[in-house]
């Protein structure tokens, strides 16, 4: 078995999370106001048990800088990968302190100046950081007046701030600038209770369109990424990777290698690599060590992957159980029972995983493209002996992420390289590591019965998701007599999975969501009645509702029972706190089974928008990303040997996939909630709907190839 995974185990048992000491923020950053806040509801979120839960921070773990040439930066632990928050979480702080957008600067992910955070992930940033966020900028305004009050000689009462400068109400001659208030001192605030925040009638910057603040830089290729980054005496590693996931190292002959006398070549157990300068020579040198093996393979293929991971799944968790199943059963007039299969969808992120690792005296700088600076600061530490203190790891731009770089497995092994050699090494991984070590979305199957009476209300609804995991598993709909039933990994059995698996944009919800919205527009059409009048027959919550007559209205539909021979779909979801509801129009070759998605609308209701062209975008790019798992990408292998290893065999969307896109996001003063994964989630189940109402052909599982289009049509 690979030994790269192990890499990915983080126990807190094994490290500590030592206290920021404040005294070297103020000597790296100078003077100024500085107020220290704790992100609190978001630590509970992130500590996954009690255990982890003591390893956190108690008293702080972000804070704002009032610097003393008027500009203001936020320090946090998390980081921008292109999901708009160096932009969105700027906007909050402006809004709130009363200075100029312009002069907010987020800095992210810097272990050395940044405090500690779990990771970035989950669309969690905006929701639970953003109100921690906006009380300590609260907070610092009203310190920042209580100072110009003293200094103005004026009662509190009398002042009011706006652009960063503090003036009478009555006089606005008599006025001081936010930044003359420190004079050069170190001023420390701490925030106890949250102050009264800005209601949303007073927003000046938040609710208008912003461009990304790193959008220039990132157009005209200024923006450095990790592989980017160069410093003297640099050489890039090649390592010697096993032909699968089950391959064992048992011999390793390095000498045809080493007769590149300017090669170095490392072997440290069974962590062999060459070394050089020039990449090429590097790979050349790999090339030529002779190595062999013991396999261990599980007999399983991606034809055969479901009916494994049937047998081979755990008893069962009952996670929602409402009503009586048998009694639902009574109450129908239509029985429906589905198997929906999902295959491995890799992350595919343009830019692969990367990390240059640095040793200068008694201290290790590693830059990671990474969601996880902390996390993989304590790993690196850990597996390289150096003290967590002396362990800084900077993210810098990061090119995708999608759940795919909260691994950080080659940021380990450029830290053991430098170790070993005492040189700068950089680990660049090529497209073929990036599949065969990426954690792909898992494949899956959800079974599922359900039952309608005869005016097509829904009465039964028994659901079962194998593997994918529960989020999105909800109902959503009222349905009197329902369960809902999660299977998994057997605690302490063999891993079940050939490779390895994790978070893919909107965990489990792309899959469960596909499910849950085929069945509902199969049990429509069984009963004759139009899917959006058939959803809205059986909801009952306000804001599902919402989004769903919203979709409907801005996408002009015209009630019909599906298979209308039109090539519409609908479907509709929750994921992060946001509701969305789509509506697909689809062209189908029936000849060669080709689907052309010709229209693509969306409903979101995402509480407060707090950056409209953000999220526009960010719904835009889950369109866009979402038609890949629906109608080509799929990962290959065999056992543990992953036989996809490059885009000639793994289809993304392409610029003539691009439907025309329409999104709507509902104008709502309530807490914002995640923009950056929800619009993704119903594709799968948009695209089928939208095929079965173009030619009747029903898509049991993704992706949805011309192959199985056209396998579908002959039933």
């Amino acid at each position: 078995m690979s030994k790269i995974d192990d890499y990915n185990e983080y126990s807190p048992e094994e490290t500590t999370i030592p206290g920021l000491k404040r005294r070297d923020f103020f000597k790296i950053l100078g003077g100024g106001l500085y107020v220290f806040f704790n992100v609190g509801e978001a630590i509970d979120v992130l500590a996954i048990d009690a255990e982890q839960q003591r390893s956190l921070p108690t008293d702080y773990n972000a804070f704002l800088l009032i610097h003393e040439n008027g500009e203001v930066s936020c320090y946090t632990g998390k980081i921008e990968m292109g999901q708009g928050i160096i932009t969105s979480l700027a906007q909050m702080l402006a809004d709130e302190l009363d200075v100029v957008y312009e002069k907010v600067k987020m800095v992210m992910g810097d272990t050395q100046i940044c405090p500690w955070d779990r990771g970035t992930f989950g669309s969690m940033s905006t929701r639970f950081f953003g109100p921690p966020l906006r009380a300590a900028a609260a907070e610092a305004r009203g310190v920042l007046i209580e100072m110009a009050a003293e200094k103005l000689g004026l009662p509190v009462s009398e002042l009011t701030a706006k652009e960063g400068i503090v003036f009478s109400k009555r006089d606005k001659n008599k006025k001081v600038a936010y930044h003359k208030l420190t004079e050069g001192k170190t001023i420390e605030r701490y925030l106890d209770e949250k102050p009264k925040v800005k209601d949303y009638s007073e927003f000046k910057v938040m609710g208008k369109s912003y461009h990304h603040q790193d959008a220039k830089l990132k157009v005209t290729g200024e923006a450095k990424y990790t592989a980017d980054i160069r410093v003297p005496g640099m050489v890039y590693a090649r390592i010697l990777r096993p032909p699968s996931h089950g391959a064992e190292l048992v011999s390793v002959d390095t000498s045809e290698a080493e007769k590149d006398a300017e090669v170095l070549i490392v072997k440290d157990g069974d962590f062999v690599a060459a070394l050089h300068e020039d990449p090429e020579r590097a790979e050349q040198a790999t090339a030529k060590i002779k190595a062999e093996y013991e396999f261990d393979e599980k007999d399983v293929n991606d034809q055969t992957i479901f009916d494994y991971l049937l047998a081979n799944a755990s008893e069962g968790n009952e996670i929602e159980s409402q009503g009586y199943l048998a009694e639902g059963k009574k109450q129908v007039d239509t029985l429906i029972e589905s198997q929906f299969l999902d295959g491995y969808v890799a992350h595919a992120t343009i830019e692969t995983h990367a990390a240059l690792a640095h040793i200068e005296g008694e201290k290790i700088t590693v830059w990671i493209s990474t969601q996880t600076p902390y996390p993989a600061q304590e790993t690196i530490s850990r597996v390289t002996g150096f003290p967590l203190e002396d362990v800084r790891v900077i993210p810098p731009f990061l090119g995708g992420g999608f759940g795919g770089k909260s691994a950080h497995n080659q940021a380990v092994e450029a830290a053991r390289l430098a170790k070993l050699t005492g040189k700068p090494v950089m680990v660049d991984w090529s497209r073929e590591e990036e599949f065969f070590y990426d954690t792909f979305r898992p494949a899956a199957v959800v079974k599922i019965t359900s039952g309608t009476d005869k005016e097509g209300k829904v009465n039964l609804w028994d659901y079962h998701v194998y593997f994918a995991g529960s989020r999105g598993s909800d109902t959503i709909y009222d349905v009197p007599h329902q369960k809902t039933t999660t299977y998994g990994q057997e605690r302490n059995a063999p891993k079940v999975h050939p490779f390895g698996t994790g978070a893919w944009r909107a965990p489990a919800n792309n899959t469960n969501t596909f499910a849950r919205e085929s069945q509902i527009d199969m049990m429509a059409s069984k009963v004759g009645m139009d899917p959006i009048e058939f959803r809205l027959k059986n909801l009952k919550d306000p804001r599902m509702i919402g989004v769903l007559k919203e979709v409907a209205k801005k996408a002009n539909w015209k009630p019909a029972v599906s298979p209308s021979k039109r090539g519409f779909g609908v479907a509709c979801g929750f994921d992060a706190g946001a509701y969305v509801a789509h509506i697909a129009e689809v062209e189908v070759n029936e000849k060669t089974g080709h689907v052309q998605v010709k229209r693509v609308v969306c409903a979101q209701d995402m509480g407060y928008c707090i950056n409209p062209q953000g999220a526009t975008i960010q719904m835009e790019g889950c369109i866009n990303m979402g038609m890949g798992y629906a109608l080509t990408e799929d990962v290959k292998f065999t056992g543990g040997k992953v036989e996809t290893k490059d885009f000639s065999n793994y289809q993304l969307p392409s610029f003539s996939w691009i439907p025309k896109i329409e999104t709507h996001i509902l104008d709502k003063n309530e807490p914002p909630q995640g923009g950056g994964e929800p619009a993704i989630i119903c594709m799968g189940a948009v695209i089928a709907n939208a095929i079965f109402d173009a030619c009747g052909a029903r898509l049991y599982q993704m992706p949805m190839t011309p192959e199985r289009v056209l396998a579908a049509l002959k039933k």
